[in-house]
This record gives structure tokens, C-alpha cells and sequence, in this order.
């Protein structure tokens, strides 16, 4: 727990571990299945806000583009492990990183959404890790992939990170109320994400009765 603690510490890993660590954890949260618990939201409003205020030592555009071909590659990285592993990701047993029922709600909101879903989300915790490992595994078209993987990635980071700098520009004591602002990050993404959670719920429950 404490390393865990330490790991999501988002400040602590901007200020110890610079871009690398910025572009490490936004690969990992948007490649790899074990990433779905990493702040990706909040450490890219934060890396802004670092970068504004000057204390990230990366201009602004440096930082969007690294950033943004780092959630690029994680969600290529993930196509091709569902590509990969294909049926034995639902067949898998449930570990500490790894539970079958994320895989089962992506799989419902890529339903509904279809391969607009890459793009919706980017901005959903948990459905932005696995949304392109279940795109692998169901063989969505390569280029249709690339072309929402591209537009998903400019929107998530474009967006998060140009707020971010905005307030490191214009209130650099932002960073004072971090927490506040971490609080705010989970209400606003888990909200949205537990509505349309519902709402499948509610769909898939009428389709049963009929």
C-alpha cells in the first residue's frame, strides 16, 4: 500500500521524476492492464500546471507532443495485446491487477458506443485502459483504430494539459490545493462513468424481459 501510495502521489512523481515520469505513467495507464489504477486524469492537469508555473523544466508544446505520443503508443500497445491474447483475456482469472468485470464493462460500453468509444474513453478511468485492449481483441479494423486512437489521444491530452497550463500561468498557487483538486478529477470522471454504467444495466436488464 505504501508503494502504492507513493506511485499515485502525483506531485512526487512530477517533481522526482520529471518527463520521464510523466510520459512512463501515461503509457502505462493507457498500454498496459495493470495501469488502470494510475491518476492519468489528474497527472495530466498537474504535469500543466507544472509546466506554467515553471517547475517542470519542458516548454509546453515539447510536453503535449511527448505526451501525447506516449498515450498514442499505450493504446497501440494495448490493441495488440487484446490482438494477442484475443478470448483468454475472459477467460482469465481475477488477480490484484486484473478483474474480469473491467473487461465485461468496457465490453458494454464499447457496445454501445462502438469505436467512438476510444475517443469517449480517454476520459473515463479503468474504460480508457482496457477500451483498446477489447478493440484488439474483437479485431476492430487497424485503420479505424488508428484514426479514433489519434483523435481520442489529441482530445485527452490537449485538453487536460492546456487547462493545467493555463492555471500554472495564471494562479501557479493551484498547486497549493491539489488535493481539492484530485477530489474534484474523481467526481467529475467517475460520475459520467457510473451513469452510463447504469444505463446499460437498465438496457441490458429490459432486453432480458423481453
Amino acid at each position: 500500500m505504501d508503494w502504492l501510495h507513493h506511485l499515485t502521489n502525483s506531485e512526487s512523481l512530477i517533481t522526482y521524476g520529471g518527463f520521464a515520469a510523466i510520459l512512463l505513467v501515461i503509457f502505462a495507464e493507457t498500454g498496459l492492464l495493470i495501469g488502470f489504477f494510475l491518476p492519468g486524469d489528474y497527472f495530466l492537469f498537474l504535469s500543466g500546471v507544472f509546466c506554467g508555473s515553471g517547475k517542470l523544466d519542458i516548454g509546453y508544446v515539447p510536453l503535449l507532443v511527448g505526451v501525447f505520443i506516449a498515450a498514442i503508443v499505450g493504446n497501440f500497445t494495448g490493441y495488440f495485446i487484446g490482438r494477442f491474447l484475443g478470448d483468454k483475456l475472459f477467460t482469465r482469472d481475477d488477480s490484484r491487477f486484473f478483474k474480469k468485470s473491467y473487461l465485461e464493462r468496457t465490453k458494454q460500453f464499447y457496445t454501445k458506443y462502438g469505436a467512438r468509444a476510444l475517443v469517449l474513453g480517454r476520459f473515463l478511468p479503468i474504460i480508457r485502459t482496457f477500451v483498446p485492449v477489447f478493440a484488439g481483441a474483437v479485431h476492430l479494423d487497424f485503420k479505424k483504430f488508428t484514426l479514433y486512437n489519434l483523435l481520442g489521444g489529441a482530445l485527452w491530452v490537449g485538453t487536460l494539459i492546456s487547462l493545467g497550463y493555463y492555471f500554472g500561468v495564471r494562479y501557479p498557487q493551484t498547486i497549493n490545493y491539489a488535493i481539492y483538486i484530485i477530489i474534484a478529477f474523481i467526481v467529475i470522471t467517475t460520475f459520467p462513468l457510473i451513469s452510463t454504467f447504469r444505463k446499460l444495466k437498465v438496457i441490458k436488464s429490459t432486453k432480458r424481459k423481453d
